[in-house]
């Protein structure tokens, strides 16, 4: 077993060096192939033998608290990784496949800290968001395809908040990716009881000031999100959406009345991660967003055609912009 952590290790530290989010182990017939996601784009690191993933796959799953016998149903599980003098959360996820399993493995640092000047590529988006996080109730979301960075954002807002005043702020999350001293953090476990809909009853009970709910999933999770904005708290959360626009057309879908929308939303901010142009040539991201609040949400809301208004900036208007710019070499 000590080969097989040494060689674990050597994955992880390989992966951390060239600041991956994700490992991808896909069997093959007769290989398997380990994928690194860097930037957003999955490359190619190595080839292992059968038999060296099964030993591998068996560890992650033994270190993860999964079943190790267990190779017909999907697992998650969590491992704290020691990386240099930082720690690092592993999401371990198998996924059954014809005669094998396939690991995918995310990369969470505990220890790093994104400011929010980092974010974001256009300063002015970052100042529109910190006008929204005014107001004492409502809800304001973040949207995106996974791993456009929706949760890094959220963190570094909360932190932020904190920073600049003493709010009573507890987050439902699934898992919880990082942990953040100052807020109360709770896990959502569907198997213990523990779901989005039980922990927010259970929060509300804690007079908070601000609400965190890691994902609206479906339509009682977004009920209840629209239910704890009505009793006057400030609820932020994130949704699977491809674009702003259609945020509005999902929370439609869930349920979500026009007034609901008309009088709990208070904006949506679509995240898109942008490749962009360093000095140093180091390969770097950035978030764009488009942005809706005020008369432009009220138009999505009402189905009014929001995309021929001049001062909304859909994706491919910002990414002109930042080409215009010399920000990126991609439009």
């Amino acid at each position: 077993m000590k080969a097989v952590s040494v060689f674990s290790k050597e994955i992880l530290y390989n992966a951390l060096d060239n600041g991956a989010s994700d490992i991808h182990f896909c069997p093959l017939a007769a290989t398997v192939k380990i994928y690194f996601r860097i930037h957003g784009e999955r490359k190619f690191y190595n080839e292992i033998s059968v038999n060296q993933y099964d030993r591998l796959i068996s560890y992650y799953k033994f270190s993860a608290g999964m079943d190790i016998g267990e190779k017909r149903k999907p697992q998650n599980g969590a491992i704290i990784f020691a990386y240099y003098e930082k720690s690092v959360a592993l999401r371990i996820s198998s996924l059954p496949v014809h005669q094998s399993e396939s690991l995918a493995i995310r990369l969470l640092p505990q220890n790093d800290t994104t400011s929010l000047n980092q974010l974001f590529l256009f300063p002015y988006q970052l100042e529109k968001i910190k006008e929204w996080i005014g107001h004492r109730s409502g809800v304001i979301l973040f949207t995106g395809p996974t791993g456009s960075g929706k949760t890094t954002t959220l963190y570094a807002l909360l932190q932020t908040l904190l920073r600049e005043q003493s709010y009573q702020t507890i987050t439902l999350e699934d898992p919880i990716e990082k942990e953040i001293k100052d807020l109360l953090q709770v896990q959502v476990n569907e198997n213990s009881g523990v779901t989005y809909q039980v922990g927010l009853k259970a929060a509300l009970r804690h007079d908070p000031d601000i609400i965190m709910v890691g994902e609206i999933r479906d339509e009682k999770t977004a009920r209840f999100v629209f239910h704890a904005a009505y009793t006057g708290h400030l609820v932020l959360s994130t949704l699977h959406a491809k674009n702003a626009l259609g945020t509005i057309y999902r929370l439609k879908e869930m349920g979500i009345s026009h007034t609901d929308l008309d009088q709990s939303l208070i904006a949506v901010a679509s995240l898109e991660l942008l490749p962009i142009i360093m000095k140093n040539n180091i390969p770097s991201r950035a978030a764009i967003l488009e942005l809706l609040d005020g008369t432009l949400l009220q138009e999505v809301i009402v189905e009014q055609e929001t995309e021929r208004n001049q001062s909304f900036y859909t994706f491919k208007k910002l990414r002109r912009k930042a080409y215009a710019y010399g920000f990126t070499n991609k439009t």
